[in-house]
């Protein structure tokens, strides 16, 4: 711990040349123990586990209530498990801003068309697929927003893909995805294998990671996590973990066709490398180790994103082992973009190229909260995948709530042959004097003194002054006639009240 927290203080020389426009202030951490969920999933394999809860996060205005998204569950693709969303409550002290009493509601499990359950599994793991070119009902869920007449809109990492579902999660439609976006080999979709095989497309396992949705509901936003395969170069060889030219992509929501596509720079990797010395990232980790994990409307121009490496506390690095490469985090930071002068690239090729065309703007972006330098400031240490943002509520005095969750890959981890583990850990925050950690078998009791790893969940607060100078606007809604609302509002208390004395 004492390496880790050096490695820290060394970066602040990077973070003295960047200028935060606005200063959201750490108020508090919540930790919500793995539990169980209330999808009814049978417990085995950890198919009705609480976690990897924060892959997004969103807060409803309208009704209150705050959705967690799931990603693939746990076992990274290999285990059978339906993704899932999260519904709960939350208190968020009005004048502090401090966040209190997790309550989980309702577990919305995914459904296709035909009433089935979508699968976690990888697509050649999905008996249903048949064919590396077949996506089928296999879905990574890493993106969550909602539409003006209260669907979800989810970013699946495996196509990439983003489809629509109602309110109870049944599928209504899915986007058109760009065909550049697209994993091939050649002319043929390849949505199993990854470099090496495929030529185009996303990287395996670095789809969409992140969605949003414009405040006047016209259009989603979504953040490939980073760069295509084929848009980077190694002395002449094409290979996207060199570049640091990441896209988003800009639907009509009506649609569901792609209107714009423009290009997020990654910070260069010799900047990162500044923060950690001796234990810095090597040249394919500049597109691959560091990526986008999120992305959320200021208003209809700007955005916020979360810019991550892959290091910190997590399955792989459970008790933050002084020497491990994982204690040195080199960014985790959340910056505001505004793609009001960035160049439409939706017909622009960056194969085999690190660099943008003569001509071309990339988004523009300026630091808003450096999340390491905020932990480490609380004596907390820096979790590896931070990945759920949202604007929660506002306070008495005209303060913003805002909330950062983390994915905790549902405290599984793999042995280098594949097999699932449990991953059971020391006291690793604030307060801790012992650190150790233990992989057992998946569904196991965890040794006296440890536990699965937590769902975190962490409370921030913008002052009114920063939500002005951000120009902040609130998401609309359609409007619903007053009798419904009514009638409408006492069906939902009930169910809520039903549904939270389940979870308790």
């Amino acid at each position: 711990m004492t390496k880790f927290l050096a490695g820290l203080a060394l970066g602040t020389s990077l973070l003295a040349s960047l200028t935060a426009q606005a200063a959201p202030t750490l108020v508090n951490a919540l930790s919500i123990p793995m539990g169980t969920d209330l999808s009814g999933e049978p417990s085995e394999g950890a198919q009705n586990r609480l976690g990897g809860i924060f892959s997004d996060l969103y807060y409803d205005r309208h009704t209150g209530y705050y959705y967690a998204l799931g990603d693939r569950g746990p076992g990274g693709g290999v285990l059978p498990y339906a993704p899932r969303i999260n519904k709960f409550a939350l208190t968020v002290d009005p004048v502090t801003g401090a966040a209190s009493n997790f309550v989980l509601v309702d577990t919305i499990v995914f459904k296709q068309a035909d009433g089935s359950s979508f699968t976690g599994l990888n697509p050649s793991l999905d008996p249903n697929n048949g064919s590396k070119s077949v996506l089928g009902g296999s879905f990574d869920p890493e993106g969550l927003t909602m539409t003006k007449n209260g669907h979800f809109l989810v970013a699946d990492e495996y196509g990439p893909s983003i489809k629509e579902f109602d309110a109870s999660g049944k599928l209504v439609r899915a986007f058109t995805t760009p065909e550049n976006l697209l994993p091939k080999q050649g002319a043929t979709l390849n949505y199993v294998d990854g470099r090496g095989t495929i030529t185009t497309g996303r990287q395996d396992n670095r789809g969409f990671e992140g969605l949003t949705i414009t405040p006047d509901g016209k259009y989603a936003l979504a953040v490939m996590q980073d760069p295509l395969v084929n848009e980077g170069t190694d002395n002449g060889a094409i290979d996207g973990r060199r570049s640091r030219n990441v896209r988003i992509v800009k639907f009509d929501v009506a649609t569901g066709e792609a209107v714009g596509q423009y290009i997020y720079q990654l910070d260069a990797r010799a900047d990162i490398n500044a923060n950690v010395p001796g234990h810095t990232f090597g040249g394919s980790a500049q597109g691959r180790n560091i990526g986008l994990s999120a992305i959320i409307a200021i208003n209809d121009q700007e955005f916020l994103v979360i810019e991550r490496d892959n290091r910190g506390l997590g399955v792989e690095n459970p008790d933050l082992t002084d020497g491990n490469d994982a204690d040195f985090v080199g960014i985790k930071r959340i910056y505001k973009i505004d793609i009001t002068g960035a160049t439409d690239v939706s017909g622009i090729d960056l194969t085999n190229t690190n660099s943008l065309p003569g001509g071309v703007s990339p988004v523009s972006k300026t630091l808003f909260l450096d999340l390491a330098a905020a932990l480490n400031a609380a004596g907390l240490p820096i979790t590896e995948k931070m990945e759920g943002i949202t604007f929660g509520e506002f306070l008495n005095d005209g303060s913003l709530s805002f909330l950062m969750g983390i994915d905790n890959d549902f405290s599984v981890t793999q042995t280098g042959s594949g097999t699932q583990y449990d991953v059971c850990a020391g006291p690793t925050f604030a307060g801790a004097t012992d650190e150790f950690s233990n992989t057992i078998p998946l569904g196991s009791t965890c040794p006296d003194g440890t536990a699965l790893i937590d769902n975190w969940l962490y409370a921030f607060t913008l002052s009114a002054q920063d939500v002005a100078g951000l120009n902040f606007v609130p998401q609309a809604r359609v409007p619903v006639p007053a009798a419904a609302l009514l009638f409408g509002a006492g069906l939902a208390g009930v169910a809520a009240l039903r549904r939270t004395r389940r979870a308790r």
